[in-house]
């Protein structure tokens, strides 16, 4: 199973300022994860559009209370992911979704704009995508990919766009 991770979108209206490159990505993937601000319902119905969406509330998703949950855990191809938008400060961070998701193989979170790919407490990864749209401090704008199957990560990757928006703050 192919999974496209997104956060951090901060898109209203739609999809179409969504570099080229992940668009198509949208087109060929089995499944996508959003973790959190997402800021407009129309973004989750253009994303639902190419593939089953998991989506969670991110601090800038006022707008999508009630319609999404905080936190969410989910099963995708044996895999036992938990999806969180806010992982807290880095100190401490492995210790924290250990505990909070000690079931999970997986932790998808975002907020930080910053890429993250790696083996936390317990053998259990976290990967945030960073952001597609707003690198921040970033060297570029970036999304994620995850190959999944037979309740393994079998392929991850934090994919860097050399084009693209590229807000900083």
């Amino acid at each position: 199973m192919r999974v496209v991770v997104l956060a951090d979108t901060h898109l209203r209206g739609g999809i179409e300022r969504l570099p080229e490159r992940l668009r198509d990505d949208l087109g060929r993937c089995d499944a996508i994860l959003h973790a959190g601000d997402v800021l407009d319902g129309d973004v989750l119905t253009a994303l639902a559009r190419h593939a089953p969406l998991y989506a969670v509330l991110g601090n800038n998703d006022a707008a999508l209370a009630g319609q999404i949950p905080d936190e969410l855990v989910i099963e995708l191809a044996g895999v036992r992911i938990a999806l969180v938008h806010d992982a807290g400060p880095r100190v401490g961070r492995d210790t924290r979704l250990a505990d909070r998701f000690p079931d999970a193989q997986l932790v998808v979170y975002g907020h930080s704009h910053v890429p993250d790919d790696r083996i936390g407490l317990r053998g259990q990864r976290l990967f945030n995508p960073g952001s597609p749209t707003q690198r921040r401090r970033q060297p570029c704008p970036s999304y994620g990919e995850l190959l999944l199957g037979a309740g393994r990560v079998l392929g991850h990757r934090v994919i860097a766009l050399s084009t693209g928006p590229t807000r900083t703050h």
